[in-house]
């Protein structure tokens, strides 16, 4: 099922995907079960603090360098019971997570900064981290954004798609170093040979490109 919506390209507040994730964490919020949230990267916290206050209990990846101001917004939320700060990244997380195995995950960006068959690998292995049934909710830079203007990769074949955006593009995000731009199309197969069955893409009116998956 393909849906537009509206929302910055770079944005890190909660957008119509995270939105998703909120109404799915309260569908199965119960006294008997306590849902478990992981999100990567943790960005200002402000997600986190979305889900605890619905009363998940939320695991939050991110660099060790952030974890002091990360944890410095969770205890003036008065939520540390609820939020964990793990350091780590989307390649490089611990064995075993608090809170594992997951009802939902929420990747915020990242994935374009890796090849595809990473990425592919990367989504792989989250999807192992989920319960059955639990949902995994992806953000990813799109291909048919602003970002693509004279990205060298824009011809190229997914797998084989990773380069630098053109010097105006960096210059105005600040993303920097090469990266994969995905199609809608692209988002599909991705999480479809990752193992993942896909639920839904969404197309932004910027041309980034969202999908929610769930575990089978």
């Amino acid at each position: 099922m393909k849906t537009n919506i509206t929302a910055n390209p770079l944005e890190t507040g909660t957008d119509e995907l995270e939105r998703y994730a909120l109404e799915e964490c309260n569908k199965r919020q119960r006294v008997e079960h306590r849902v478990s949230v992981l999100i990567l990267p943790a960005g200002k916290g402000g997600l986190a603090v979305k889900f605890a206050g619905l009363g998940a209990q939320v695991t939050v990846v991110d660099e060790e360098s952030r974890r002091q101001d990360i944890e410095g917004r969770v205890l003036a939320a008065g939520l540390r019971d609820e939020i964990h700060f793990t350091a780590g990244s989307l390649t490089e997380l611990p064995e075993k997570l608090r809170g594992e195995a997951f009802d939902i995950i929420v990747i915020r960006r990242g994935l374009c900064g890796m090849r595809y068959g990473e990425a592919r690998q990367v989504v792989r292995q989250l999807m192992r981290r989920l319960k059955i049934g639990g949902k995994l909710y992806l953000s990813i830079l799109g291909l048919h954004s602003e970002l693509s203007e004279a990205y060298a990769g824009s011809e190229a074949p997914i797998d084989q798609r990773f380069a630098e955006l053109a010097p105006a593009m960096i210059s105005k995000y600040g993303i920097r170093g090469p990266v994969c731009l995905y199609s809608e199309r692209n988002l599909f197969m991705l999480l479809l040979e990752a193992g993942a069955s896909v639920l839904r893409t969404l197309t932004t009116t910027y041309g980034n490109v969202k999908g929610i998956a769930v575990r089978v």
